[in-house]
């Protein structure tokens, strides 16, 4: 009887401290970077009033307990960047960690296209720099959040950081790759990124049920999140419970983030739900407005007409978004595409989309103003009519506009809004562009590039392309 109940005893004992184990989400493992000089928040879960110790190899400590809901949560003081392996203690679990700059990559499958491409879409160089990633690229780490689709908010995801070996890399989202691997090497500190990214979804996909809710045309509850999407991957929702909220605590520098296509059938809403998508996620992660970098999506041929604009709306959507949400730009993909890739959605050249959003970031977030950010940008305020002529002028970050005289992607139109190519003349002194047309006697309007796919070559300083534009309304 007695040896039963020293059994029985022991079993209880075990089973307390089975219970009483810190538990830590997948993000916070082996091999994470941690923002550095700043404080991270650090959590978990835990038994109700248990002790939590925090200790660290750079000498930062700090203790607190476990709430009555099971959770805890704690802020933690990091060093300057350093190559070195850090360790980081919580009660009995002990991690190797670096410290440097933590980015979040979100978005649909630009974002997620990894170094070894898709079926059918290739990455340029993909694989071959994936081979080099551990040697050109070793401090570099990504966290791949699993691909998921949840009804209700998680706490929790799936997911593991990764050093780059050639295996690894070949998963890598090739965007972030290329940007964190250019900004390692520029900022000489280890960068992290959490890759939070699923093909095909809308940017209703990445909010809230809560935020959702004000919007009439997107159902929330479980029957129509199915309903309501034409396709599985378009459900509203669903990822932003599964994938982004369980990594919102972690502490980032700021965004980067590729998406739009699958809103381009309805654009007209997009600039809004973007900058509100933004203030939402902002005020979940509590760091304030971190930057909020994108691309515009590339040049592709929605639908069956070599003249549609969907997409050109979609594209001036996300320009316009830049305006609502403090903090942001954009890079444009205009040139990045090849003339075969007009059905290709995928587009192969994603490492110069990683160098335009590095030197975006280089230059804004980092202050280095010597770097070239943006390419010329339409300005309004520029535009005059004489006769048979249009001038458009522009704006530049001090780069001017690199002297091109076989300028190709304009066209104007007269009062029928018929649009016609037009021949461009482009004056260096003023950075000004004259515009004429046989067919268009007397113009009033000017567009550039502004189709589905079309490809123009008027660049800036640091051959980074004119945006894409349109002076009319119609």
């Amino acid at each position: 009887m007695r040896k039963n109940i020293i059994l029985l005893t022991a079993l209880m004992l075990c089973a307390v401290l089975a219970q009483a184990k810190i538990t830590l989400p997948s993000v916070i493992s082996d091999d994470m970077v941690l923002q550095q000089s700043t404080e991270v928040r650090l959590w978990g879960w835990g038994t109700p009033g248990e002790k939590v110790e925090v200790s660290t190899s750079w000498d930062e400590a700090v203790i607190t307990q476990v709430g009555k809901d099971g959770k805890w949560s704690v802020l933690l003081r990091t060093p300057q960047a350093s190559y070195q392996l850090q360790a980081l203690n919580i009660n009995d679990i002990s991690l190797k960690v670096l410290v440097g700059e933590v980015w979040l990559a979100g978005g649909q499958s630009n974002m997620e296209m990894p170094l070894k491409g898709f079926a059918g879409a290739c990455v340029k160089n993909g694989t071959l720099d994936a081979m080099h990633a551990a040697q050109e690229a070793p401090f570099v780490r990504m966290f791949n959040i699993e691909k998921s689709q949840k009804f209700t908010p998680q706490d929790n995801c799936k997911g593991k950081w990764l050093s780059p070996s050639f295996d690894n890399a070949l998963q890598f989202s090739a965007t972030a790759y290329y940007y964190a691997s250019l900004m390692s090497n520029a900022l000489n500190v280890p960068v992290g990124i959490i890759n939070c990214s699923y093909g095909g979804t809308r940017v209703e996909s990445w909010c809230s049920a809560e935020t959702c809710s004000k919007y009439p045309d997107v159902p929330v509850d479980s029957v129509g999140i199915c309903t309501g999407a034409k396709y599985p991957w378009e459900r509203a929702v669903v990822t932003y419970n599964a994938m982004f909220r369980p990594v919102s605590p972690y502490t980032v520098k700021g965004i980067i983030w590729y998406q739009g296509c699958s809103n381009v059938s309805d654009s007209k809403h997009y600039a809004d739900r973007l900058s509100t998508m933004v203030r939402q996620w902002r005020d979940e992660m509590a760091l304030g407005d971190i930057p909020f970098y994108q691309v515009q999506i590339a040049p592709y041929i929605y639908g069956d007409s070599e003249n549609g604009i969907s997409g050109a709306l979609l594209r001036e959507q996300q320009f316009l978004s830049c305006d609502m949400i403090p903090n942001s730009d954009i890079i444009c993909t205009n040139d990045l595409v090849e003339p075969y890739e007009r059905h290709n959605i995928h587009p192969r050249e994603k490492r110069t989309v990683g160098l335009r959003l590095a030197m975006l970031a280089l230059n804004k977030t980092y202050g280095m103003k010597d770097l070239p950010y943006s390419g010329p940008r339409y300005d309004a305020s520029k535009l005059s009519v004489s006769a048979d002529t249009i001038t458009v002028g522009f704006t530049t970050n001090n780069y001017g506009i690199c002297r091109n005289y076989a300028l190709e992607g304009f066209e104007i139109a007269g009062e029928d809004r018929v649009f016609h190519a037009a021949k461009a003349d482009f004056h260096w002194q003023t950075n000004t562009v004259t515009l004429t047309s046989a067919d268009v006697p007397r113009p009033v309007a000017v567009r550039y590039c502004f189709k589905d796919f079309q490809i123009g070559n008027m660049i800036g300083g640091g051959e980074l392309p004119l945006f894409p534009f349109r002076s009319d309304n119609w």
